[in-house]
């Protein structure tokens, strides 16, 4: 019986009441098969990029290439700011664009935004990972909107709905994780 993929869940907002981070939350509580979760709660944690210390970054960093080595897998959920992913989710993904943290790793989002919003930080985030070379799993790329209200005193969602969208999202990135694994992988590309 193979391993279970080891999905990284990464929210792109630092609020408090984030629906955002809720989702993956819930996801994370979620007994999918053949899944195995580990949600990623240090984005305010994370020191502006600084290029001059990309050999030797600060520990926040490291801990967040450590948990990225450690994945199969990777699900964002990020909420959109000035039509564009808000500015310490974009410093987390700047993080990762000089050592091939993501090259070749199956990623996906689910976007909780109301209908008619969201559509800007999915082109970022969609731009940003096909330069830093992940592995955009369509299928489990969705919209999942979710109310404020919700959102339960436990910081998680109740919803049914939204709770077998979640599953149904870790299973298709679960399974295409599975199947990556089986075919060898290149390496990213030397660093200029």
């Amino acid at each position: 019986m193979p391993q279970d993929a080891r999905i990284l869940l990464v929210p792109g907002s630092t609020r408090a009441g984030s629906t955002n981070t809720a989702a993956l939350r819930t996801a994370h509580t979620l007994a999918v098969p053949g899944v195995t979760t580990t949600l990623y709660e240090a984005l305010r944690e994370l020191p502006a990029f600084d290029p001059d210390q990309v050999d030797e970054p600060p520990a926040p960093v490291v801990a967040l290439r450590a948990a990225l080595a450690d994945a199969d897998a990777v699900l964002f959920c990020t909420p959109e700011y000035a039509g564009t992913l808000p500015g310490s989710f974009k410093n987390l993904l700047d993080w990762t664009v000089g050592n091939g943290d993501l090259y070749g790793k199956p990623v996906a989002w689910v976007t909780v935004a109301a209908p008619g919003r969201g559509a800007g930080a999915e082109q970022t985030l969609r731009m940003v990972l096909g330069y830093l070379g992940a592995d955009i799993v369509e299928p489990a790329c969705v919209r999942l909107p979710v109310p404020r209200a919700g959102v339960g005193a436990d910081g998680l969602l109740a919803d049914a709905e939204l709770r077998t969208g979640l599953a149904d999202v870790l299973g298709h990135l679960g399974a295409h994780a599975h199947r990556a694994a089986a075919v060898p992988a290149s390496g990213p590309p030397a660093r200029p």
